[in-house]
């Protein structure tokens, strides 16, 4: 009776021995499985930050881009400025007349309508009685000509002086003045009404002022 009890006890050994074996490899098969599972997720993981990873660079180099562009924009030519392109063309000036301050002085106004260019000189300035050839040419004033730059729309004015006709006299009805810029070859005739002394001297007592001078 004895001896059966010591071997139903050494089976209850065994079983338990038996049921703890099957119970660790079933603990060892489930930690395996969730390795797996943890080997399988984790690349999965490192896709997904290599994706963001990814979209921040994309979207640090398109600022970087879209900065590049604004300074580009920002170093285009302004498009604001002028640029002297030499000696006025005659035909870029408008011209008006206007009566001086002093009697028989005339104002000659050159407007620029064109780019920027500079003037400095004497005009050339023909007074003329009709339409035919001939004229009185004015003589250059003892006046230092200064440089003048016309940016568009902007003018300067040359005076023309002559004499005063109080000899009691007609005189000499000049119609028109033929005028051309300093460092030009065209001209261009402007209506006038002024009366000259009629006189047999070759000295006619006209002179022009260079271009720039006296009161602008």
């Amino acid at each position: 009776m004895r001896a059966q009890k010591t071997a139903l006890a050494a089976l209850a050994l065994v079983a338990g021995l038996s049921l703890t074996a099957c119970q660790g490899n079933e603990d060892s098969a489930a930690g395996t499985d969730d390795s797996g599972s943890s080997s399988s997720s984790s690349p999965s993981n490192s896709g997904g930050d290599d994706a963001q990873q990814g979209a921040d660079d994309n979207a640090t180099n398109t600022g970087d881009g879209a900065s590049a562009t604004g300074s580009a924009d920002a170093n285009e030519g302004s498009g604001g400025g002028q640029i002297n392109t030499g000696p006025c063309k005659t035909a870029n000036l408008t011209f008006s007349t206007s009566h001086g301050m002093a009697e028989g002085d005339l104002m000659v106004a050159m407007k620029n309508t064109s780019d920027a260019c500079s003037l400095k000189g004497f005009p050339g300035v023909d007074l003329k009685a009709d339409n035919g050839p001939g004229g009185i040419s004015a003589a250059r004033s003892d006046r230092t000509a200064p440089a003048v730059v016309l940016k568009n729309g902007e003018e300067t004015r040359f005076t023309l002086h002559t004499p005063r006709n109080d000899t009691g006299g007609s005189g000499v009805d000049i119609v028109s003045i033929v005028v051309t810029p300093p460092g030009e070859t065209h001209s261009k005739t402007l209506p006038v009404s002024l009366n000259l002394p009629a006189s047999d001297s070759t000295d006619s007592n006209v002179t022009v002022d260079p271009v720039g001078s006296g009161k602008q």
